[in-house]
Formats: C-alpha cells, structure tokens, sequence
C-alpha cells in the first residue's frame, strides 16, 4: 500500500463506523453519479458501490491509481466505478458526468475552499456535498460561534450547511494533526440571475470582509460610492454600524442588489 504522501494532503480513513455515517448522510439512492474526490486507498470508494452509487473517482496521485484499478475496475463493481486520473479543480465537471450528481469525499484540507468553491460556483452544481473537512473550517462554515465569515456566506448563499458527527484524529493513517468533521451542504442552488450578478454579489462581499475591525459601510467604499451605500442601507433599514459577520447571507444578497 502507498504511503500517504503529505505534499497531497494525504490521510487515509480507516474507520468504517466514520465511512458508514458519510454513507448515510449521503442518502445515497442507487443508481445515482456520486464524484469522489481523492479516493486514495478506496476504503470510501468501497461503501458508496456497496450503497449502489455510480462512482466517479478522481484521483491525482499516480501511485493509487493503479491500486484503484485492480480493486474495482474487475469484479461486481466494475460496470459502476469510472477513475479518472487528474487534479479535480482541473476535470471539465460537464465532461465527466452528464445528469445529477453528488459528491462525497475524504478530500486534501489545504484545498478545502477552492474544492467547495469549484462544485458551488459549477454552472451544473451537485445535488448535495458530504465532505470531510476540518473540524474548525466545519465549525466557521456553520458558524456556531453565530458570526458569520466570507467562507460561510459563500457556503450558505448556494445551499444548506450542516454538521454531520465529529471525526477524530484516530480515524486516520498516518494521524492527522487536528481534528475533523463530516459536513453535509444540501438544497444547492444559484441565487444568481447572471454569472456578472454572482460575480458582482462576490466582489461586495470580499471588500465587506476585507476589514473586519471597520464599520461594513466603509470597507463597501471601495467598491461603491458613499451615496449609494447609504441609499442601501436606508432602502434595507440596516444599521450604519453593523459589522460583515453580522449579516445572513439574506441580507449579502439584498445589499448587492441595492448597491
């Protein structure tokens, strides 16, 4: 077996209690395209065929794939499992799979974001993402702390996030050095009406977010006039003083319709 290579954010799961709640949390409905993302030793792999899914594996080490290959490329899973060999922020989506999809996936930690992002921001977005993340990125996603950040108004504009269980650092091999969560994200969706909206809505959001410590109404200054900012916060009845992390993505997407 490969060893997990740590330029690839590799730790490999190795706990079937954590894959069997992935699983379930997937609603996994047989039959249906499921992308996974890293694979690696396909223990996850394993659970989704065994639930019936259509397997995509995107895999970009080239030590795994031929383990993958003679794991489930041969046998009863063979007519359900497709690997492809590549970097998934570079893999066409609309090229991979056709219909509906979901992904599930153990998936790098350095890469969180830009992995969420891609799927969200996709013109044919998933059904629904169940993820392995980071305990603490889980956390400022769902903002338990009830202050909103940019990752989480960038979560929460497309969809539904939610906490599935805690996974600890024992999960693992090798252990990983902090802790991790599964996160679900359900009912995704575009708010937008236009990729110049989505990218509008987004440029308002990264300039509210830039200075935390100042007032939302001056960090907007440097993406719209002071007149038009106060037109819109008069228009939404909305506080002078209001800081970003207290906004609901709700109120982002009526801000950046008004300014």
């Amino acid at each position: 077996m490969p060893f997990a290579k740590k330029s690839l954010g590799q730790n490999f799961l190795s706990a079937p209690q954590v894959v069997d709640d992935i699983i379930k949390a997937a609603r996994i409905i047989a039959g249906e395209t499921v992308i996974e993302i890293g694979p690696g030793t396909g223990v996850l792999t394993l659970g989704l065929l065994k639930a019936g899914a259509h397997v995509i594996a995107v895999e970009k080490d080239d030590r795994l794939i031929s383990h993958l290959h003679n794991l489930y490329t041969k046998g009863e899973y063979a007519h359900r499992f497709e690997l492809i060999h590549g970097d998934i922020l570079e893999t066409p989506i609309d090229e991979i799979t056709k219909g509906s999809y979901k992904v599930v996936a153990n998936i790098p930690y350095y890469i969180t974001g830009a992995i969420v992002r891609r799927f969200l921001s996709e013109r044919k977005k998933p059904t629904c993402m169940v993820l392995m993340v980071q305990k603490e990125v889980a956390d400022r996603i769902i903002a338990r702390d009830g202050k909103e950040s940019m990752l989480s108004i960038s979560v929460k504009v497309y969809g539904t996030p939610d906490l599935v269980r805690k996974v600890g650092r024992g999960s693992f091999r090798p252990v990983p050095g902090v802790d991790s969560a599964v996160l679900r994200i359900d009912s995704i969706h575009s708010p937008f009406l236009s990729p110049e909206a989505e990218s509008r809505f987004f440029a308002i959001v990264r300039a509210g977010f830039a200075q935390k410590r100042k007032k939302l109404s001056r960090n907007l200054e440097t993406v719209a006039s002071r007149e038009a900012i106060a037109h819109a916060f008069t228009t939404l009845s909305m506080n002078e003083s209001v800081r970003p992390e207290d906004l609901s993505p709700q109120d982002w997407l009526a801000l950046a319709q008004h300014i």
